[in-house]
């Protein structure tokens, strides 16, 4: 069995990006890691925080009650800022990650990749899946870490499937469905969301999961904008959109392959 850490930006990308991934390793009695770059302080504000009770507080206990449903080993935080989106005024703020030094950075993953003497570690595609400046810098994290640690893990790089958004774009737009979501078009570092399939490695079917990816995600509450509409979505159209998770695995050939690259002979 193997220990394998993923490494994300913010508290819910975990739910929504991989983990149907973590909970089939779990099930499969691999070891998982999560550590978690952000606080995520920039998240929605719900209206029922409690006396002294912040945002940072809601999004930790929101994240405990995530990796149960998930069934997660650990959880480390890295304690960064939330930097928010491409251009705001966070992203020069004091501890925001995106302006963290890589190297640093990479340490504190490093003492977790060594303390668990890793495996895997797993994190984001070049340009973080959307071009977000935290997920940016996870990538330059992740391959940094990498490099440090005692024993070198395996890296995988965790994306969106672009042509496979595309032609469910295609077919809600042929269906009469209002949908003015286009998965071309920039997002916020002005290239498309996610990778072309061709440059993709791995195609994990998690749809055997997909009640506990909801429930992941649904520990996620507080945070209305995103994930309550990914939530909103009648079952058929959620399995549909969150039935499969990809990754690159940068030095592998090229072509995606419909599998599970945490068995002995995928490696």
């Amino acid at each position: 069995m193997s220990t394998i850490v993923f490494l994300h930006a913010h508290p819910d990308d975990e739910a929504s990006q991989t983990s149907g991934t973590m909970a089939r390793a779990v099930d499969e009695g691999h070891r998982v890691v999560l550590v978690v770059a952000t606080n995520g302080d920039h998240g929605t504000a719900p209206d029922d925080l409690g006396p002294g009770e912040t945002v940072v507080d809601r999004r930790r206990r929101e994240l405990a009650a995530s990796a149960a449903a998930i069934g997660l080993h650990r959880v480390e935080w890295l304690g960064y800022a939330d930097s928010g989106m491409t251009g705001w005024e966070q992203n020069a703020h004091d501890g925001a990650f995106t302006g963290a030094d890589v190297d640093e950075a990479a340490r504190r993953v490093v003492e977790v990749l060594d303390d668990e003497d890793a495996d895997v570690l797993v994190g984001y595609d070049w340009h973080g899946g959307y071009g977000h400046p935290d997920h940016v810098q996870v990538h330059r994290v992740l391959h940094r870490a990498a490099e440090l640690a005692a024993r070198r893990p395996r890296v995988l790089e965790s994306s969106m499937n672009r042509d496979a958004m595309r032609r469910m774009y295609e077919a809600a737009r042929a269906a009469g469905r209002d949908d003015d979501w286009d998965p071309d078009r920039p997002m916020d570092d002005g290239n498309p969301m996610g990778t072309p399939e061709a440059e993709l490695h791995w195609r994990v079917d998690v749809t055997d999961r997909i009640e506990r990816k909801r429930a992941a995600l649904s520990a996620h509450a507080s945070q209305t904008s995103d994930v309550g509409m990914m939530l909103a979505m009648p079952p058929e159209v959620f399995a549909a959109v969150f039935g499969h998770e990809h990754y690159l695995e940068p030095g592998r050939p090229a072509g995606m392959v419909d599998g599970w690259p945490f068995d002995p002979v995928a490696e």
